[in-house]
């Protein structure tokens, strides 16, 4: 395999393979599975694939556990740690009992708090890239924003962003500090970031796009063919992407990308990594799988040709109806 490209995520210097790792499959959320069990073991052995193959880019959230995934990845990385580059998430509150509270915390103090149970969990002293993983309601964007930008001038964080958010926070943000990143959910099948003008506006601002579920939360693999073949406890359940009459008319539109995958005798998952790649994005798609990984990273090997490029867009076009990427009260974390 030809060596993985790199990429400028954002203008503010951060250089990252043109693929990630999301790791959050690899624990439970609050005692549900995310994607079905994971395999500790086989977890960490996924990292260590990943970086043999140049995908050094780890994505985690404190969320994911809670804390369990940054100290999953801290054993991943002991004695390694300069060889990574590792995005981290805030803003989910989790208590001095390690519970999530299901309160969204954006104030100074818990901006402090937070990074520094990071650190330790993840056995660094730095952290390159940390998210505020969802806007806090009650607290001003620009309170939390400092407190990052605070951060960096400590030496703790090397760069910011933040996830799942509206142009106008990003444009306040951007007045505290330089923004490297936003992550949203984007793939063939969530284009919002699109209809809404959130991609507009961060290429306006020479923000890198982070693109998390590129596979539709696993939809885009095809091995899911009925609604219940999903475990019973899977969060995918409560997804109206995954539900009833639905989930059977995405099927038939990932068949018509299925055509195009078969011609170039690749997966359907690695055509939407290459499409994803192709608009400049960084894709972070998460598997606890050595075997996925190893699909994954060779997605970044193709180019699409332009025909391509166009009967993908025939197929999915901006403001397709998929069905939304959470359910009603998933919705209303995410700032619109």
């Amino acid at each position: 395999m030809s060596a993985i490209k790199k990429i400028n995520l954002g203008n503010q210097g951060l250089v990252v393979p043109n693929i990630g790792l999301g790791c959050m499959g690899m624990s439970q959320i609050a005692g549900n599975d995310i994607y079905g069990k994971a395999d500790e073991t086989e977890s960490i052995k996924t990292i260590h694939r990943s970086l043999e193959l140049g995908g050094n880019f780890l994505d985690t959230a404190d969320l994911y556990g809670p804390l369990h995934n940054e100290r999953l990845i801290a054993k991943a990385i002991k004695g390694n740690r300069n060889a990574y580059q590792i995005a981290t998430k805030f803003g989910f509150e989790i208590n001095d009992n390690e519970e999530l509270t299901w309160q969204f915390n954006g104030k100074k103090e818990y901006v402090k708090k937070a990074v520094e149970r990071s650190l330790k969990n993840l056995g660094t002293d730095y952290i390159d890239l940390y998210y505020l993983h969802r806007v806090d309601p009650n607290t001003p964007i620009e309170e939390t924003v400092q407190a990052m930008s605070d951060l960096v001038k400590e030496g703790k964080v090397g760069y910011i962003g933040l996830s799942e958010v509206s142009s106008e926070t990003i444009r306040k943000a951007y007045k505290i500090h330089p923004l490297t990143a936003v992550q949203s959910e984007y793939s063939l099948f969530e284009r919002s970031i699109e209809e809404d003008g959130i991609i507009k506006t961060l290429e306006e601002l020479q923000i890198g796009v982070v693109a998390y579920s590129p596979l539709g939360r696993g939809f885009i693999s095809g091995e899911i063919k009925h609604p219940e073949d999903l475990p019973e406890n899977d969060f995918r359940r409560s997804i109206p992407r995954f539900q009833g009459e639905q989930f059977y008319k995405n099927i038939e539109l990932l068949n018509e990308i299925k055509v195009i995958a078969d011609e170039r005798k690749i997966t359907a998952s690695q055509l939407a990594l290459a499409w994803i790649s192709s608009k400049g994005f960084l894709a972070i798609p998460g598997t606890k799988r050595v075997k996925y990984v190893e699909q994954n990273i060779e997605a970044t090997q193709l180019t699409l040709t332009t025909e391509e490029l166009n009967r993908l867009e025939s197929i999915i076009p901006v403001g397709t109806i998929t069905g939304n990427r959470y359910d009603e009260s998933g919705m209303k974390s995410v700032n619109l």
